[in-house]
């Protein structure tokens, strides 16, 4: 048995009218083929690109080891170059991955590749992250912190993606007080014996090749695996329902520092209680 997953709708392209209207307004997933073949970076930006320009940058890295009460909130697992880490990418599969990291700040002369995209979004014009991953590493699966519309794109490679919509929530094993479901799940190959929940979940699903764009609505949960090497793009726009934009404002100046708190109070104690917790509360929702 597998999970309930629905192909992402796909366009070549669309108008700013018919994306705003049938997609952000029904808060709708979509993949848009073509939006960056007019971007410079649709030929330039891959793996030895970036090597050529950002070489030399000290670059975090993150790897898929549980979070532990020691670890800051996004707080990185490792340093390394950037040539140094593509030339890992390229050599051999790697859980190491760059996670919203503004590179383009750090090499402004990459704001030259990409175009601000006029697809009915007010887009957060400071906040071009990028995000990179060797074969076969995942990005659990979690929703962001601010609730924000995301278009993401991908370049060199292919990722897979799944999302799954706010209201999904209850069977997706929501750790409390976080932003994540329980990162023991495989939601490649989930064991529906251990996560009974899951089966009743109703998800999205994609591959992402290079140049493509996925618009991800407000508050969506959302798993990446990349397939091969590779690096994505985001940019935001901040939630348009006032429930999203206070439940962002809840998430960065409450939850998130009462979650510090706590891990620096209690401990391994305190991640005990919120992954069981996860459990219990998502099985009795059933």
């Amino acid at each position: 048995m597998s999970m309930h997953l629905t192909e992402i709708e796909r366009v070549k392209t669309i108008s700013k009218e018919d994306f705003y209207k049938n997609y952000v307004k029904n808060q709708k997933p979509l993949v848009v083929e073509q939006l960056t073949r007019d971007w410079p970076a649709f030929e330039k930006w891959n793996l030895n690109y970036i090597k050529h320009i950002a070489g030399e940058k000290t670059v975090p890295l993150y790897d898929d080891r549980p979070v532990s009460y020691k670890d800051g909130f996004n707080e990185a697992h490792k340093h390394m170059k950037m040539a140094d880490y593509i030339d890992l990418l390229q050599k051999e599969p790697t859980n190491y991955r760059i996670f919203l990291y503004n590179l383009i700040q750090e090499v402004p002369q990459l704001k030259q590749d990409f175009k601000w995209p006029i697809i009915g979004l007010r887009l957060i014009k400071q906040l071009p992250m990028l995000f990179f991953g060797g074969e076969n590493s995942k990005v659990f699966m979690h929703f962001d912190i601010d609730y924000s519309n995301i278009l993401h794109f991908h370049f060199h490679g292919k990722k897979r993606c799944i999302l799954f919509a706010p209201d999904q929530t209850p069977f997706l094993y929501k750790v409390p007080h976080s932003l994540i479901s329980r990162e023991d799940i495989d939601f490649d190959q989930p064991d529906f014996e251990k996560w009974p929940a899951l089966k009743k979940a109703q998800g999205f699903v994609c591959e992402l090749n290079h140049g493509e764009m996925l618009y991800m609505p407000e508050g969506y949960w959302h798993y990446m695996k990349y397939v091969s090497p590779g690096f994505s793009m985001s940019l935001r726009a901040l939630p348009q329902k006032f429930t999203h934009l206070a439940k962002a404002v809840y998430n960065i100046f409450i939850m998130r520092h009462f979650d510090v708190l706590m891990r620096k109070l209690r401990g391994q104690k305190w991640l005990d209680y919120k992954n069981k917790k996860a459990i219990t509360k998502t099985h009795r929702n059933l």
